[in-house]
């Protein structure tokens, strides 16, 4: 793959109980487009996957929430697993590190459950999105268009539903991080 993202540094925004290949195969696809890309975690060392219901590998974190700021990144990849984006929403820190994106338009790919963090961090009004479907109320609610389909691309926020969609998602990712800041994607938080 051609090096489209050299220069830029993506944060993936993780905790335990992330979706194993919604994690790796995107951080796969971001370092073969030539990213440097940071796993960061509300802890250190290392945050555990899951493959659906089974225990996976564990990732090593590179920063924790606490040693980093938001403002050092271009991006943002927000993996999925029921658990991780759920644990996520519980910690302050990580919302305000999610709607630093959210404000300042720069461009954010979200895959499965992972948009139930931006739901707390101000960044799906007026979106137009997709997810795992038993997100599709909750998307809804906080006034997003929810649709069923393999990707959804708008103003720099890039989603999908489920592991079959990575190929599909991790092209759309990497052409949206390669276009930069979206000043449409910043109205939502605001």
């Amino acid at each position: 793959m051609a090096q489209k993202l050299t220069g830029k540094t993506v944060a993936v925004l993780a905790t335990d109980g992330f979706e194993q290949v919604e994690l790796t195969e995107p951080v796969k696809a971001l370092r073969d487009a030539g990213a440097t890309v940071h796993v960061v975690a509300p802890k250190g060392g290392e945050i555990q996957g899951w493959n659906h219901h089974d225990r996976g590998d564990k990732v090593a974190v590179d920063v924790t929430l606490d040693q980093t700021d938001a403002g050092r990144y271009d991006a943002l990849l927000l993996p999925g697993g029921v658990i991780n984006p759920d644990a996520l929403r519980l910690e302050p820190k990580a919302i305000e590190f999610v709607k630093s994106f959210v404000t300042s338009a720069r461009p954010i790919a979200a895959i499965c459950h992972g948009p139930w963090t931006l739901i707390d961090a101000g960044g799906v009004r007026g979106k137009r999105m997709t997810s795992w479907p038993s997100l599709q109320t909750d998307l809804r609610n906080a006034g997003a268009t929810w649709v069923d389909e393999q990707v959804v691309t708008d103003h720099g926020l890039v989603t999908s539903r489920k592991p079959d969609d990575i190929p599909a998602f991790c092209r759309k990712m990497i052409e949206e991080f390669c276009e930069g800041r979206h000043t449409g994607h910043r109205h939502a938080a605001e």
